[in-house]
Parts: structure tokens; sequence; C-alpha cells
């Protein structure tokens, strides 16, 4: 009876460990997979590396998906390439990535690689740049500057300024250093000052060339306008980027003019290094376009994970600044 007895405890003290081992074994197995769901897997498509912009942008991203915030993030810099972009989207999307963010080079031509991922269910993020698809669900939605907003903040900004040096009813010659033709950004602002010029008689466009946002193709265009026109019949510089203007200044002082009080000097972007231009005068006006797009695309994807919608265009927010504003603001600029 005892050895009945005996056998009996130790079977089920077997059978005990054995379900104890069981339960551990699957609540482990369990925490692994909730682990590996709870990685998310970002791919990021960037235009390139041509501004200051950019890079801030890269970094906003980089600094946001990174493996303590729980995500898998693969970045490719495309240099300006299309070609590049669509082939890592497809690489994206063989590897089986959650999201893609894309930041197009221009905004046509992505139909058949956004039809690709959408029936992968990958869901895709614009990021900075909009594009044109026949069908829009092909994208999720766009996180951004306002463009056009900031090409007539641009010429609101100008309307105010030369009303406050009596300058509002003079004949005004704008020279216009457009960004890369196709971009988005280079769309909107460009339709802003087309607006603002539209809307004043004495304001005359007397020379506009792309610098591709870059500050090799800004210093180039502003030299080919200078050689073609002559700097004295500059009144007003509107140019689509802070790269482009930090190489147009050093033609302008080249020329024997001082940017900033022969020449009215608007730019866009806000980045350090043209705020300090701000800060000294060589500047007049700077419309912020805010690269820091990385927390707003997380708080997309972080709303999409929850089960909630996300509205299509998601801005970021941004200002103008000039003498009177930006002083008070530099030190608390990270870009």
């Amino acid at each position: 009876m005892k050895k009945f007895l005996f056998a009996t405890i130790l079977i089920s003290l077997v059978a005990v460990s054995f379900i104890g081992c069981n339960k551990k074994t699957t609540a482990s197995t369990k925490t692994t997979q909730n682990n590996t769901r709870n990685i998310i897997k970002v791919g990021y498509v960037q235009v390139g590396h041509e501004s200051a912009w950019r890079n801030a942008n890269t970094l906003s991203f980089k600094s946001t998906f990174t493996q303590d915030n729980g995500y898998d993030f693969q970045f490719v810099d495309a240099d300006g390439s299309q070609k590049v972009q669509i082939d890592t989207i497809r690489d994206f999307i063989n590897q089986g990535f959650d999201y893609i963010v894309l930041a197009p080079v221009v905004e046509t031509g992505w139909d058949e690689i956004l039809k690709e991922a959408k029936a992968a269910a990958i869901p895709v993020i614009l990021s900075d740049r909009q594009i044109k698809v026949e069908d829009e669900s092909l994208y999720l939605c766009w996180v951004g500057g306002n463009f056009l907003k900031e090409g007539r903040d641009g010429v609101k900004w100008l309307e105010s300024y030369l009303e406050n040096k009596n300058l509002g009813s003079e004949e005004i010659n704008i020279v216009h250093l457009q960004g890369t033709i196709g971009g988005t950004a280079q769309v909107g602002r460009t339709k802003g000052l087309m607006e603002g010029i539209a809307a004043h008689p004495n304001w005359n466009l007397i020379a506009q060339k792309s610098g591709d946002f870059t500050t090799e193709g800004g210093k180039k265009a502003m030299q080919e306008i200078v050689n073609s026109i002559g700097i004295d019949k500059i009144n007003v510089l509107f140019s689509e980027n802070d790269d482009m203007t930090l190489a147009a200044l050093d033609v302008i002082k080249e020329a024997g003019k001082v940017p900033g009080e022969d020449i009215i000097i608007i730019s866009f972007d806000a980045v350090y290094r043209a705020f300090m231009k701000l800060i000294t005068g060589e500047i007049n006006c700077e419309c912020e376009c805010n690269p820091l797009h990385g927390s707003r695309v997380a708080e997309v994807i972080r709303t999409l994970e929850s089960g909630k919608p996300v509205e299509k265009i998601q801005y970021v927010n941004e200002a103008v600044f000039d003498h009177s504003n930006a002083q008070a603001v530099m030190l608390t600029r990270v870009y």
C-alpha cells in the first residue's frame, strides 16, 4: 500500500512538474512572439543629401526609429535618383516591411510601384514631397510642410516690408531661384510667388533658374543670372531653399552688392547657417520648412497600430522669421 501511495505521489509530482514546464515554455514562446510582433519594420527611402535641411530630416528619422523605440529601421539615400527609390521600395516589399516611408524625388511616376506595395498590404507614408497618382489610396498619408503657404508667406512678408519702406508702389525686379523642377516644394513655393507677381503689376520677374536645391546649383544659377542681366537690376532674390541662398549671397557680394541691404533676400527652410545670416542682416526673411518629420511619422504609425484611422494630410508646424523675431528663438532651434 505504501509503495502504491509513493508511486502515486511520484507520478503526480512528475505530472505537475511537466505541466509547470509546459506553462513556462508556452509563456516564453508567447513572450518571444509578442516581442517579435512589437518590433515594427520601417523602411525610409530618402531623396538624398542635397541640403542641410535634408540632413536634418534624415537625422530626425534615424533618432526616432531606433531599436529602443521598438523599430527595425532601414534607411536608403537615393542620391536624387527616382530609379533607386523605386528599386528600394520593391526591395522593402520583398522583405516584408510593415511600413514604407518615401520622400519622392519628383511627383510623377509612382503608380506601378505603389500598386505593388498595396498588393502586399504595406502602407506607404509620404514625407516632405507629394506625388501625383491616379488612385490616391495607393499611399496612406503625407507628412510635411505646406509649400504653397510657404510661398505665399514669402510674398506676404515682401508686401509688408515694401510698404514699411514706402516702396509699395515702386517697380520691383525679382530674381527667382527655383528648386528641383517637379519637386513638391518647388511647385508650391513657385506657385506662391507667381500668385504674388500676378497680383502686383509693379513686380517684375526678370530672371528665373533652377538650382536644384543645392549649393553648387544655386551658385551656378545665380552667377548665370548676374552675368546675363547684371547685378544692378536686381531688387529682390526669392530663393527656394537656404543652400541655394547661401551660395547666391557669395555671388552677390562678389558682384559688389550688399545682400540684405542692396538686394532684399527671401529664403526658405530656416536652417542654422541661414538663420545666422538672418540675424546678421544678410538675409531679410526666412520662411520655415520644418524638417523634423520623424516624430510625426512615428505618431502616424502608433495611431495605425492602435487600430485608429489617420488624416490624409499631416502638416508640420512652421513659422516666418525676420529681424524682429529671429534673435528670440535662435537658442531654441535644433536644426
